[in-house]
């Protein structure tokens, strides 16, 4: 490309972006809608600069407790909930009514804020000596517990209401159980017993939730700020347009590309929408896609960054916690699901593509694949760092925080994304104000998790499911696992949606005979997928109002879409191949990789109904049952479905050339 060519590009570059800025207030304002982690107030004035200062010393304490300091677990997590109610109290309206534009907070605010101070506060200062006194507590120590308790609960209630109303109800499960007729009823816990367990003890408010919060998951997306401070989001996107941008439905695919790789930094289903969906879902709708369709394609794309390595939108640090290994197992059982669930919504918007003949962006729309990696190549080098690191064995905080550092280096090998004092300050507060939704949810899921730790909830609930079920019936127990963790994943973040999913749900999978590992994973594909199934499906309902396009039909077509993700889980029940792990033949788990692989692709050509051309009900329903017999591990079941596949295209190729020679037509609706 020449010098006026790339001028040409670089002008018609700042255009788009212009035009694109109304489209993503818009999407922020439909984020905001759906989502009370986004409502935030705007401080104007002195205290805005409060706000930024409260920030900055939250993440550079976070990265001296992570990397330099040797701290106490208890006292780390109590640091670490002070530094997230404080800014949840100020940065969070009280009322949903309330003028968010505003010069100072309110004063019921500062008694939120007071009784943060006051209650974990004391916690720091007394932890100790009731520790080493074997628990005895005084009436002042369960007075304490009880305002630390509420004021979790009031700030919860601003960021995640929906996630505070489940955790009340938990709680009152450990007060109300006692009257519960049947095996749900429990004997009953006193108040100061539950203040005990919820505040003082390490399954409550201090529990796994907020110690991962405190660790992998702030560093992760305090990572994630410095990525965009440093324009990798600005590199996804081009470099996405590069490599897919001018084949056949081509902005679809840019979509997912750019939103699977922001999606596994942010970690964050509608955030993802806003943010890349407000340039790639007008892009689609411009190249031809129908609006439903280019929604449902973003919403199903962001979803999926949740699982998907190497950060799993800090899902998988919880996994590790409560499996006991390494997060690079974790990581690497993902990857291959992660991987089949975009091949098959690739092929699905290529498919399409195809069946309504439209094509991919013209030459100018492309920049060039030279420059875009001399520009901005160099920032690849952080997420190298991250992956080189753990897999060298190092923990994922030594890596997270290495790759920081490693980000701010690597920005100044360019003038072009360099990174400033005052842009490292940014990333700080950015990353600080992120952490705040996801950190507040690991805080109040300590209320859910003590209260099935505590009145024993999980293994009762699994026991009663098993007695229904039966032992070893893993297909049935799945679905029942499967409908749960929709249900309970509605609405609510995707590492709060896991966790309450895990803590129930396990000890069923496990029951009925399936491996902890997959059992988890199980739980986390379903938990997340919630987000795009009705009637509470959160990214397609932003994607909708971004494409202005009808919201029930692009979540039932983003159900379409995403349908491998809803179908591969029930494969690792069994045969857990596809998710990998030394323990696994090695051979064994490249078969079943090739052949999901071949199997999603054939899922989509059956549910879009096109592959030569256009396919009969007979020849769809064909390639479906192929694509099931070959996702499912297994060297029977792999060759009657690949021959069944094959069987099917070739029908599809031999009626395609009777329909192009004017001998029949194949019905396509």
């Amino acid at each position: 490309m020449d010098n006026s060519s790339d001028q040409k590009y670089e002008v018609m570059e700042a255009q788009e972006v212009a035009a694109s800025m109304e489209e993503q207030e818009r999407a922020q304002a439909l984020v905001e809608e759906k989502e009370t982690e986004s409502r935030t107030r705007r401080f104007h004035g002195f205290f805005s600069r409060v706000i930024a200062v409260i920030c900055v010393a939250f993440s550079l304490f976070q990265l001296y407790a992570s990397v330099f300091g040797a701290m106490d677990a208890m006292k780390l997590r109590s640091f670490h909930i002070i530094f997230l109610l404080v800014l949840a109290a100020f940065m969070y309206p009280a009322l949903r009514r309330e003028k968010r534009d505003r010069a100072l907070p309110t004063l019921w605010d500062a008694v939120c804020v007071g009784a943060v101070f006051y209650a974990f506060g004391y916690l720091i200062l007394h932890y100790d000596d009731i520790a080493m006194g074997g628990g005895w507590f005084t009436t002042q120590d369960y007075v304490v517990a009880g305002i630390g308790v509420l004021v979790a609960f009031e700030c919860a209630r601003r960021v995640v209401p929906n996630l505070a109303v489940l955790a009340l109800a938990f709680l009152a499960y450990a007060f109300l159980g006692k009257y519960l007729p049947g095996a749900f009823g429990h004997v009953g816990f006193s108040l100061t017993r539950v203040m005990d367990h919820m505040f003082w003890g390490s399954q409550g408010l201090l529990g796994v939730g907020v110690g991962v919060s405190a660790t992998y998951v702030f560093l992760f997306v305090l990572f994630g700020a410095f990525l965009r401070i440093s324009g990798f989001s600005e590199f996804i996107n081009d470099l996405a347009l590069t490599l897919v941008g001018r084949s056949a439905g081509g902005p679809a695919k840019v979509s997912v590309i750019a939103s699977a790789l922001m999606g596994m930094i942010n970690g964050s289903a509608l955030a993802n929408v806003a943010t890349t969906g407000a340039i790639t879902i007008p892009l689609m709708k411009k190249t031809g896609y129908k609006a439903e369709f280019a929604g449902a394609v973003e919403a199903v794309a962001s979803t999926g960054g949740q699982f998907a390595p190497p950060i799993m939108g800090a899902v998988g640090f919880i996994m590790a916690e409560f499996l006991g290994v390494s997060y690079t197992k974790v990581m690497l059982a993902a990857a291959i699901p992660a991987f089949l669930y975009y091949l098959g919504l690739i092929m699905a918007v290529h498919f399409e593509a195809r069946k309504l003949g439209l094509k991919g962006l013209s030459r100018e729309y492309i920049p060039d694949a030279v420059q875009v990696i001399k520009k901005r190549g160099h920032l690849i080098i952080p997420l190298v760092v991250l992956m080189a690191v753990m897999f060298m064995g190092y923990t994922p905080l030594f890596a997270a925080a290495l790759a920081i550092f490693a980000t701010v280096a690597a920005s100044w090998l360019s003038k072009d994304t360099r990174m400033g004092l005052r842009r490292i300050i940014q990333a700080l507060e950015e990353g600080a104000k992120g952490a705040v939704g996801v950190g507040v949810s690991c805080v109040i899921i300590g209320i859910i998790i003590g209260s099935v730790s505590l009145t024993g909830l999980g293994l009762t609930f699994g026991f009663q499911v098993l007695k229904y079920v039966g032992e070893g019936q893993l297909y049935l127990g799945g679905v029942f696992v499967m409908v749960m963790s929709t249900i309970l994943g509605m609405g609510v973040p995707g590492v709060a949606a896991y966790v309450i999913v895990a803590a129930v749900a396990v000890p069923v999978l496990t029951g009925v005979g399936v491996q902890p590992m997959a059992a988890h994973m199980f739980c986390l594909f379903y938990a997340c997928l919630s987000n795009i199934t009705p009637p509470v499906a959160m990214s397609s309902y932003v994607a909708a109002g971004i494409a202005h396009s009808n919201e029930t039909k692009t979540s039932l077509i983003a159900v379409r879409l995403g349908l491998s993700g809803f179908i591969l889980p029930f494969f690792f029940l069994n045969n857990p191949l596809l998710l990998y792990s030394s323990d696994n033949p090695a051979l064994a788990t490249v078969w079943a990789f090739i052949t999901a692989s071949f199997g999603v692709c054939a899922l989509a050509v059956g549910l879009e109904r096109w592959l030569f051309g256009p396919c009969s009900w007979l020849q769809s329903l064909l390639f479906i049952a192929g694509a099931v017999l070959t996702i499912d591990p297994g060297l029977s079941t792999d060759a009657i479905g690949i021959a069944v596949i094959l069987a099917a295209a070739a029908l599809n190729r031999r009626s395609t050339a009777a329909f192009r020679a004017g001998e029949k037509a194949v019905p396509a609706d």
